[in-house]
């Protein structure tokens, strides 16, 4: 699976320098303050990137820099720019009452402004100058003309700052993005989900993740290339999960991870594999046997899967999915260990205070406990610390619940399978209907005839608009 692996060189990606790589997918924040998105293909690595008004240069000027840095761009080359230092701002008499801010206070016109970029004049240069000829700039106070120098800064600067990939800057990328295709999960909620869950090195666990891969992105980072990993999907192929694609893991750090799909999960069903084996018994060239080989290589891990799913005794289960809660808990559920963490994340609160209720009827699950995230950000400079104007409305809410069994020798996976073989008799007992004639003129009797038809209860999971792959299959004797 294509997780947008970096050289396995890289440094850790929890710490706090990391160097740009080939194959890295690189955040770049503008003057302006948008993120834009840089891929670092091995194949095209020499491209020039253009920025827009921003400018454009040569993506291998980044290679084997620390991330973190900002750069002016100048001539389509990179310059390392100075590092900003935050000056006390000292307060003045001034005031902005008699300051009438309209076209005549600026004589510099726009056409004026386009000769000084084309002829090659910087930002700073332009920025002077019409401070220089503002009519009413002594007029503003300190503090209005920082921002009047930030407000120009972002227009005219031509350059951009390297993202450090940690999990809370992917999540503020994609949230900000487009916060849907996160299931609305802010970093502060991501944060809750995690720490709720025990997530840590070594730890084994199970995941459904319809967010984008933010979940799977920060339980890859805790586990630090040790433990297990297990997502449970509903199509075919391994998801993409974009969101990892930006956290640049090293193959060390994604070979812990492993996928099913709702039907390989379920004990019941039988994977339907192709033959590895070649259909006149010799292999007709090279090619047809480096397929048939790669054919089983992939039928035996996807077999190793399923043996150690259903082998069960995880740590931990955290669900962020569009699909029936309750019904994915029934499924995954009795894989868990004893005191194992079970996680629920959904933007509805009403989806998670039905399933609290269900919950608190089953003596396997203690205290189900349902919260919602609060943030709200601040500006903190010198002078000028305060709350910022916009927040969003909600992060969404978080049902935590803790997976007990009181037998102090049970299991969690051979009770459940011993669960599922009593069910079995049971319904194989109420439809056995004998079938027995007798013709008391004849001599000869009919032989009893016995017909059992038996079908296994596969849990559901439910969506808005139906429900998610699951498998069945009825056994006629």
């Amino acid at each position: 699976m294509d997780l947008g692996e970096g050289s396995s060189s890289s440094s850790d990606p929890g710490s706090a320098i990391q160097t740009i790589e080939i194959g890295h997918t690189i955040l770049l924040r503008l003057p302006s303050g948008e993120i834009r998105t840089l891929k670092l293909e091995k194949k095209r690595c020499f491209r020039n990137i253009n920025l827009g008004k921003f400018g454009t240069f040569s993506s291998n000027e980044l290679v084997g820099q620390p991330y973190g840095l900002s750069y002016d761009i100048v001539d389509k080359k990179l310059k390392l720019a100075p590092p900003k230092t935050i000056q006390e701002v000292e307060d003045t008499e001034a005031t902005n009452e008699l300051i009438d801010d309209n076209q005549s206070v600026q004589p510099l016109t726009g056409e004026e402004i386009e000769a000084m970029k084309k002829s090659g004049a910087r930002a700073s240069d332009i920025i002077n100058i019409q401070i220089e000829q503002h009519a009413n700039y002594a007029l503003k106070t300190e503090y209005s003309k920082e921002k009047y120098k930030k407000r120009k800064e972002a227009k005219y600067a031509k350059g951009f700052t390297t993202v450090l990939p940690t999990l809370f800057n992917v999540c503020e990328y994609w949230f900000k993005k487009d916060q849907t295709r996160l299931r609305d999960i802010r970093p502060d909620t991501l944060s809750q989900i995690l720490n709720l869950a025990s997530i840590r090195p070594g730890g084994r666990y199970l995941a459904v993740d319809d967010a984008s891969g933010i979940v799977v992105a920060g339980i890859l980072q805790r586990l630090g290339g040790t433990g297990r990993l297990i997502t449970v999907c509903d199509i075919e192929s391994p998801p993409a999960y974009p969101c990892t694609m930006h956290m640049n893991f090293t193959k060390e750090y994604s070979s812990v991870m492993t996928t099913l799909n709702w039907a390989t999960a379920d004990e019941e069903y039988t994977p339907i594999v192709a033959s590895s084996e070649p259909p006149t018994g010799t292999y007709k060239s090279e090619g047809q046997k480096n397929r048939l080989n790669k054919r089983k290589l992939a039928t035996d891990v996807l077999m190793q899967n399923r043996e150690e799913l259903f082998a069960g005794e995880f740590d931990g289960l955290i669900v962020a999915s569009q699909y029936d809660a309750f019904s994915i808990l029934e499924m995954l559920s009795p894989y868990l260990a004893g005191s194992a963490s079970i996680v629920v994340y959904s933007p509805h609160a009403q989806i998670l205070a039905d399933l609290q209720n269900k919950l608190r009827d089953l003596p396997q699950y203690l205290g189900p406990s349902l919260t919602e995230g609060w943030l709200r950000k601040y500006q903190v400079l010198p002078g000028r610390t305060h709350p910022t104007m916009n927040m969003s409305g909600s992060g969404g809410f978080i049902l935590h619940t803790i997976k007990v069994y009181d037998d102090p020798s049970a299991s969690s996976v051979v009770s459940h399978r011993l669960k599922v073989k009593k069910a079995r008799s049971e319904d194989a007992s109420k439809s056995v209907t004998p079938d027995v004639t007798a013709q008391p003129e004849e001599s000869t009797s009919v032989k009893d005839k016995e017909v059992v038809s038996s079908t296994p209860v596969q849990p559901q999971v439910a969506t808005a608009s139906g429900t998610a792959p699951q498998s069945s299959s009825t056994a006629t004797t």
